[in-house]
């Protein structure tokens, strides 16, 4: 972080805000945040400026009990979950455990749960960190952007964003089976597209 970025944040004191530094102190942060959920750049950019007037018409609000930071992450974070919600509310045909069952059997032997020889993963080739690789890293968000919005939407918030099975069946309406059906398609997907793209 630049020093004046960083002195800027030592004098603000957490009980009081500051909108006219938000921009410069937290837009790059924000729209980082906002990109790796949606891989979308204008609804990014879009979803920052939503949240600072939200964050402005709660000033209020504001008592002081975290940072500024992470007071305007939780209102971006309700806005991304938002965007979750609505595109995942679209018809869509429902998976079931059955179907699950069946795509474990392509893909896993019964007897010891290993992959079968025609699916094995194929080494990646890439650096000991591949998330510090900026080519993989950018051919990982063109596979993620070809995921349909819902299983998106459902693999983001769980492997980025930490949240549990509970709150991302309730956040996105759908059911247990459902989601465990959606991440398991979406970890091969993405491992196909991978290979295809990366190896």
């Amino acid at each position: 972080m630049p020093a004046d970025k960083l002195s800027t944040l030592n004098q603000l004191n957490t009980s009081e805000i500051n909108p006219h530094k938000w921009v410069i102190l937290y837009a790059d942060y924000l729209f980082t945040y906002a990109i790796t959920r949606l891989n979308d750049e204008e609804l990014a950019k879009d979803l920052v400026q939503e949240t600072f007037l939200a964050a402005l018409e709660k000033t209020a609000q504001f008592k002081g009990n975290s940072s500024e930071r992470t007071w305007l992450t939780a209102i971006l974070k309700n806005k991304v979950v938002d965007v979750y919600r609505k595109n995942s509310s679209g018809p869509g045909k429902k998976s079931t455990v059955k179907e699950a069952e069946q795509e474990q059997q392509d893909f896993f032997d019964s007897e010891d749960g290993h992959w079968n020889e025609a699916h094995r993963p194929q080494e990646f080739g890439v650096e000991q960190d591949p998330i510090l690789n900026k080519e993989f890293n950018q051919i990982l968000q063109n596979c993620m952007q070809k995921l349909p919005v819902l299983w998106l939407s459902v693999f983001t918030m769980k492997h980025m964003d930490d949240a549990s099975t509970e709150l991302i069946c309730t956040e996105l309406k759908v059911s247990v089976a459902n989601f465990w059906v959606i991440i398991h398609r979406t970890k091969i997907n993405l491992r196909a597209c991978l290979q295809k793209n990366w190896i």
